[in-house]
């Protein structure tokens, strides 16, 4: 691993920080010791003309620290009991973030099957593969919230960037507004990944880069197909959200 991400990577466009955060490790150092694992799974949330977004609902005190430093963690609750981490990114004072979807685990293994009470027989793509299930696996909770990944404790680590050959793009998972954006990066077979609904359709980032673009240019991937989309569905503050949408 090399350094922690400066703050200059999440000061970008929220897309290009979601499909550049692919390969980089994602660590949390608590008392109880070192756990971290690969990122291998994102999801951009936009702003407040996503309706998947929750700064669609605009400022409030649940969303205000998505109006922060890019940079800082958002960790929110779904379904009253699982949480999910995500990076803020773009400038302060507009909303958006990256939700960390899955990781492939890399320290602290024995750690993290304990805190999701997994036994040694089980699987070992079970313990990651989803937001709220690698939370528990490294210890984030709310605590974290509004903190600084850019210093001790919660993390992201630079490390080898998948290459555009092995990056799939699709719509979010488990959303009800905006829900073709093509805004979900993961790297193909991973089997840490989510599993991908059947209904999905599935592109390679290289295939979306060529699209009247430069071959292989990921970080314009990572808007081709989304700036359509932003003059088409979905409507500004939009306030119905569902599954791990942020």
């Amino acid at each position: 691993m090399g350094r922690i991400l400066p703050q200059s990577f999440y000061a970008r466009e929220t897309e290009t920080v979601a499909r550049d955060l692919l390969g980089a490790v994602l660590c949390h150092r608590t008392i109880e010791g070192l756990t971290a694992g690969r990122i291998v799974e994102t999801e951009a949330y936009l702003g407040e003309d996503d309706g998947a977004c929750h700064a669609a609902a605009g400022f409030t005190n649940r969303t205000r620290f998505l109006y922060g430093p890019p940079g800082t963690a958002y960790v929110y609750l779904i379904y009253g009991m699982y949480w999910c981490v995500n990076a803020v990114t773009r400038p302060e004072g507009l909303p958006s973030a990256v939700l960390i979807r899955a990781i492939e685990p890399l320290e602290g293994h024995d750690l993290m099957r304990k805190r999701r009470g997994h036994s040694a027989q089980r699987p070992i793509r079970e313990l990651t593969s989803g937001p709220g299930k690698l939370c528990i696996a490294l210890g984030v909770t709310g605590a974290m919230n509004g903190r600084s990944l850019l210093s001790d404790g919660l993390t992201i680590m630079e490390a080898d960037r998948i290459p555009d050959r092995s990056v799939n793009v699709s719509p979010r998972i488990g959303i009800s507004r905006a829900a073709a954006w093509p805004l979900r990066f993961f790297e193909a077979g991973n089997p840490f990944a989510s599993r991908t609904p059947r209904e999905f359709r599935v592109t390679g980032v290289e295939r979306v880069a060529g699209n009247g673009k430069r071959p292989g240019d990921c970080r314009r991937a990572a808007s081709v197909g989304v700036k359509s989309f932003r003059r088409g569905e979905g409507s500004s503050r939009e306030k119905h959200f569902s599954g791990s949408g942020l």
